[in-house]
């Protein structure tokens, strides 16, 4: 579950994370701040890592106290190889806040149906890659379904 108002930039690789694809965005981003009023300010390292990509920032000095939610997160609600369909689920105080759907052909490159808001649409496209990296990243010996590593 991001914060709602991160504006990821940057794929970030070498985050430290124990699982990064189980992150909200399907990995670490490094990016900026889209909350009103601090818009464009470059969160530390520390931000990004135990906030930003996390969401539920309620330690963070730029996050406004008035907000319809304090995380997104995303999910592949369907992969029709040519098409895919991204829901995503508002949270605020560890509760649903609100949903919707997108949707993405992958043979034009383009969402059929973007989201309005900037971050969110921008959080989504850092969503997409991240799984489209691992939709056609080959098979590694030893992480086959079901493999104890």
């Amino acid at each position: 579950m991001a914060c709602p108002f991160f504006m990821p930039v940057s794929r970030l690789d070498d985050g430290g994370w124990i699982h990064p694809s189980r992150l909200p965005l399907g990995a670490g981003w490094h990016g900026h701040c889209g909350a009103p009023g601090h818009e464009g300010i470059q969160p530390s390292d520390e931000e990004v890592h135990q906030l930003c990509n996390l969401g539920y920032a309620s330690s963070c000095p730029r996050l406004p106290e008035d907000r319809s939610s304090d995380a997104v997160r995303f999910s592949i609600a369907r992969d029709c190889g040519s098409q895919l369909h991204v829901w995503f689920v508002f949270e605020s105080a560890h509760r649903p806040a609100g949903h919707g759907s997108l949707e993405y052909d992958i043979s034009r490159g383009q969402w059929l149906s973007p989201h309005p808001d900037p971050r969110i649409q921008k959080m989504a496209d850092c969503y997409l890659q991240s799984y489209l990296l691992r939709r056609i990243r080959p098979a590694v010996a030893g992480s086959a379904p079901g493999a104890n590593s």
